[in-house]
């Protein structure tokens, strides 16, 4: 009770400071969870959501790695209003603190970056309403029918359109015809055959509707509107995981920034408090384990904290030049990072403010397997900064689009990847287009390239087909 008592105080402490700071998160409620519990939010990604055995499959990694030591989930934060976050039963006092200060940087993000403004905020009970909705079906039409519906569904859900302006298709096939350019003849003396026909008929151009007219990017909304097999209780679960999709869409987009700004409020907020000794020294081992680089990978915490912390300092210290340029004044930085963290995402993030000194800092480089060995292939600062970028496009999916929903005027789908020099991987595309075509219940196409040159995979209900065009 004294523990609980002694956080309560230090939430309100943080909370104060976090104002003073000018956060301006969701109102924060908090719950102490055992790890059984915490582990199955962290698997399923919300605490309402449906039941799938992928989110089983989760949570036993996720729980083994947990119960060997091996990794720790310390909290979760729910982007709602109002937020909620998770604590792990068993957290010290000094290390609720640290977590407190970062979940409320969080909801500070979530409520004000620009890509999270079209986010369902009421989505806990939305998810809620979901699961039920498709628990009502696995009643009716069996668990094991709606479960493999999901396996197909969910083999696609990255696969939508999250802009912030077209939240639908955006075509209209009344007004969307093709023109159609006249057949050649195929000998000199057909042209006599239409003698006897008006010029006017002669002169129109045919048109046809094609669908869709413009490549499509949302591939799980196009089915769910398209598809000639779908019942109505499936395009409902299409619709519903398509908007978990787009809720969760941002939380992909934002990750190095989010977590970085996460960070770097925490630190400033802890430091602001006033701690023990030993509370001192247990708060730099955490925060040092948080923002530590990786030998390996990209650590968002570590490359967000140190941009943040970086366009903080160029910004309270413009050099003559950008105060000449660009009309900086010196005492900007605090003001700067506000801003960037209301309208930036992680691709204009990197984009636009990590420079030849953050590479150098932080001593990134490209590597590859060459042999047996892992060895350095590139030090370059430009094509490193544009090698993050690369990965953070379409939040790190492949990006497809359905060229055609009526292919070969069969009512075949033919999509198409948007191919830019990182190749699928031939497993997964196996794999897949039997889920797609458990979907569109036609043979499904994919156009893509290998060693640059283009290859259709086809999927005719029986094999994987593919050939070189």
């Amino acid at each position: 009770m004294d523990d609980l008592k002694e956080l309560e105080r230090a939430i309100a402490e943080i909370n104060e400071i976090a104002q003073g700071f000018g956060l301006d998160p969701f109102p924060m409620r908090y719950e102490i969870c055992p790890p059984d519990i915490i582990y199955t939010f962290g698997a399923y990604g919300m605490p309402t959501r449906f039941s799938h055995w992928s989110f089983g499959k989760a949570f036993h990694r996720m729980k083994l790695q947990y119960d060997l030591g091996l990794s720790k989930i310390y909290e979760l934060v729910i982007n709602s209003n109002p937020s909620y976050a998770f604590l792990l039963e068993g957290n010290s006092l000094i290390q609720n603190k640290l977590i407190v200060a970062h979940v409320l940087a969080h909801t500070d993000f979530f409520k004000n970056n620009a890509y999270f403004s079209k986010t369902n905020r009421d989505m806990v009970e939305s998810m809620s309403a979901t699961a039920e909705r498709i628990h009502n079906y696995e009643i009716q039409y069996g668990k094991d029918v709606v479960e493999n519906f999901l396996d197909a569904a969910l083999s696609i859900q990255e696969h939508v359109d999250p802009s912030l302006v077209v939240p639908k298709l955006r075509y209209d096939l009344q007004e969307e015809e093709v023109e159609v350019a006249p057949k050649k003849p195929p000998t000199p003396y057909d042209d006599l055959w239409k003698l006897d026909r008006n010029e006017k008929e002669i002169k129109t151009p045919q048109k046809e509707r094609k669908l869709p007219p413009r490549p499509e990017k949302d591939l799980l909304l196009f089915i769910q509107e398209y598809s000639p097999i779908l019942e109505e209780w499936q395009r409902d679960i299409l619709t519903m995981l398509r908007e978990e999709m787009l809720y969760f869409w941002p939380q992909i987009e934002t990750k190095i920034m989010n977590e970085g700004w996460a960070s770097y409020w925490h630190t400033k907020i802890l430091r602001e408090m006033d701690l023990t000794e030993e509370e001192t020294i247990e708060f730099a081992k955490l925060n040092a384990a948080v923002v530590q680089p990786s030998r390996t990978s990209i650590n968002p915490y570590y490359l967000g904290i140190k941009l943040f912390e970086d366009i903080e300092k160029r910004w309270d210290n413009p050099t003559k030049e950008e105060q000449e340029r660009f009309g900086r004044k010196p005492g900007q930085g605090r003001k700067k990072i506000f801003e960037v963290r209301e309208v930036e995402r992680d691709i204009s993030f990197l984009q636009n403010y990590l420079t030849k000194e953050n590479v150098k800092e932080m001593e990134l480089y490209l590597y590859q397997k060459k042999g047996n060995e892992w060895v350095i292939v590139e030090k370059d600062w430009e094509k490193i900064r544009d090698q993050l970028v690369q990965a953070k496009v379409n939040g790190g999916f492949p990006y497809i689009v359905v060229e055609n929903g009526d292919f070969l005027r069969n009512g075949e789908l033919y999509l198409k990847h948007q191919y830019e020099g990182i190749e699928l991987d031939i497993r997964y595309v196996e794999k897949t287009l039997p889920y797609v075509y458990q979907l569109w219940g036609k043979t499904v196409h994919l156009e893509t390239k290998i060693e640059e040159r283009s290859v259709l995979f086809s999927y005719d209900g029986k094999k994987v087909f593919r050939k070189f065009l």
